[in-house]
């Protein structure tokens, strides 16, 4: 099963940090229901199928970016910040592991060559979407 870090600052999710251990026996979601992203395990029995479908055209409403990455080689340090871009921790990352950023800041600086998988919201507007700091 999966082993999820959650860090937070004053109660305010920042970051998720997934590392797997195996697969689950049954579908487990990791993230609340309220999250503009939603990060899970989804099992499907030998033979089980997911029915065809299509996704119906919902109109959402969003506040901020919320990003995952997903090391698919190397060594990092992920520095998560608050929202005023107080430094609230620092996880190594390595193959194979997670993180959904959800609020706050964040840094990474690598320990290795390093390749990212990564996952955000669209569209990409070509503005400059980022503060830095």
């Amino acid at each position: 099963m999966a082993d999820v870090e959650r860090i937070e600052k004053g109660g305010r999710p920042l970051a998720y940090i997934i590392r797997t251990a195996g697969a689950p026996k049954e579908t487990t979601f990791l993230t609340p229901p309220e999250f503009k992203q939603q990060v899970g395990f989804v099992v499907y029995p030998k033979g089980g199928e997911v029915a065809r479908h299509l996704h119906r055209e919902i109109e959402r409403r969003l506040v901020g970016t919320s990003e995952v990455l997903i090391v698919q080689q190397g060594r990092c340090l992920a520095d998560v910040y608050d929202d005023a871009g107080v430094l609230a921790a620092t996880r190594e990352l390595g193959p194979g592991d997670l993180m959904l950023m959800v609020g706050g800041g964040h840094g990474f600086r690598m320990l290795e060559d390093t390749v990212f998988l990564e996952v955000k919201q669209g569209p990409y507007t070509g503005l400059d979407e980022k503060e830095r700091f």
